[in-house]
């Protein structure tokens, strides 16, 4: 029995071009090193004794410059490709996480992260577009999951890591890690993936699409930008105001907070491939999982408002994972699919930067919330926020059904 089970978990993986496993392995690198940013509301607050709207305003000099690198970075990939861009993105930002480090004072921080985050989400449009050359058809968005998987098993090693970095060197250490790991998974990705303009595994039936209208008139699409805008906004708490609360209510370590991610990424890790397949193979309608992604995130806001107990904050952690796991692969393959064939760039470039734009506001309006009404507040709105989602869900399901009966 044990084993059956276990030879279905490995037959999830298999069926991958060795140029994904690279973009995985890479990933994972990458991420293992991202250390600076579930500590870095803290590393602003208090190590360099910033207020709470101060390092509101760095966070979304932060989530600007990543909106800005999205935009610029599906742009590129249409004009120069996507290898280039992925190329130059990380190593270019590895050097600049060795710089910032040096930068203590508040205009230096929100022009320096912003700086950073315009070149370092370059490649994350460059990114996606990479799995459409890469990826044979029939398991794209098993390819997606492939690479959320190496991103998630990262980030349950990197905070972990970067807790124990803070206790021994300091936070300065996170920042050469950042850095070090950025250029270590470029510099393997170049000198073992080739570039390639053309996908191999192509529709050879149809070789491609004509645009017929801009995709900034496709209602349900950006429909839809709103609804990842929203859940990403809910879900990005866990790097902002979540490691505040740890300490200011219960007294958690860096390292605790960094367990607590842990959990969040080695859950991810065992258990999100397979709950896509289930999906996939029951053929699940993909924006009713994103629907119940929305509900689950709410839950996991609105659990703490019951302060007191520390394991409430297991109980959070595991409603936001399983939220996660509904949301955000099945998002991205929503939005892969919309896009006509040959124009994945500026769909998924938009898709992005809605992510970037939800990072601006979360980091923001968390910390006004906290100030004005404390944690309790911003976790009611939040909460709040992930209903809305599931609300605009059900309207674009609504959206898609007439679009199909127009369409027949």
């Amino acid at each position: 029995m044990l084993q059956q089970a276990l030879q279905r978990y490995v037959n999830n993986f298999k069926g991958f071009s060795r140029e994904i496993w690279i973009l995985a392995a890479i990933t994972f690198i990458n991420r293992a090193g991202t250390m600076v940013l579930p500590f870095l509301s803290k590393y602003l607050k208090e190590d360099l004794g910033f207020s709470f709207r101060e390092v509101g305003w760095i966070m979304v000099a932060f989530g600007v410059g990543s909106m800005l690198g999205s935009w610029l970075g599906g742009k590129l990939s249409d004009r120069l490709g996507f290898y280039k861009v992925m190329v130059f993105s990380l190593f270019t930002s590895g050097l600049m996480f060795f710089m910032i480090q040096h930068i203590t004072s508040f205009w230096g921080l929100c022009i320096g992260m912003f700086a950073i985050m315009t070149i370092a989400d370059m490649f994350r449009p460059a990114m996606f577009v990479s799995l459409g050359a890469y990826a044979k058809p029939e398991n794209r968005t098993r390819a997606l999951t492939l690479v959320r998987l190496a991103v998630n098993l990262g980030f349950a090693a990197g905070p972990a890591l970067g807790g124990l970095i803070i206790m021994g060197i300091g936070y300065k250490g996170l920042f050469w890690a950042d850095g070090a790991t950025c250029i270590v998974s470029i510099l393997i990705f170049a000198l073992l993936v080739k570039e390639k303009t053309k996908s191999p595994y192509a529709d050879k039936e149809h070789p491609g699409e004509v645009l017929t209208q801009s995709v900034f008139r496709d209602g349900p699409f950006w429909l839809f930008l709103f609804i990842s805008f929203l859940t990403a906004m809910v879900f990005f708490q866990i790097f902002t105001t979540l490691p505040l609360y740890h300490h200011d209510r219960y007294g958690l370590t860096e390292f605790q907070t960094g367990l607590l991610m842990t959990l969040n990424g080695l859950l991810i890790f065992f258990l999100e491939m397979p709950i896509v397949s289930i999906f996939e193979r029951k053929k699940i309608d993909t924006i009713n999982i994103v629907l119940w992604g929305s509900l689950l995130m709410a839950v996991s806001y609105y659990v703490l408002l019951a302060e007191g107990w520390p394991g409430i904050l297991v109980i959070s952690i595991l409603f936001i994972t399983f939220g996660e796991m509904f949301a955000f692969p099945f998002s991205n393959s929503f939005a892969m699919g919309r896009a006509p064939k040959g124009h994945e760039g500026r769909y998924m470039a938009l898709y992005t930067m809605s992510f970037s734009l939800a990072h601006i506001m979360s980091s923001k309006l968390g910390m006004e919330f906290i100030s004005w009404f404390g944690y309790w507040g911003n976790w009611a709105c939040m909460g709040t926020f992930g209903l809305l989602a599931a609300g605009a869900s059900v309207w674009l399901q609504r959206m898609l059904a007439r679009e199909t009966r127009v369409n027949r």
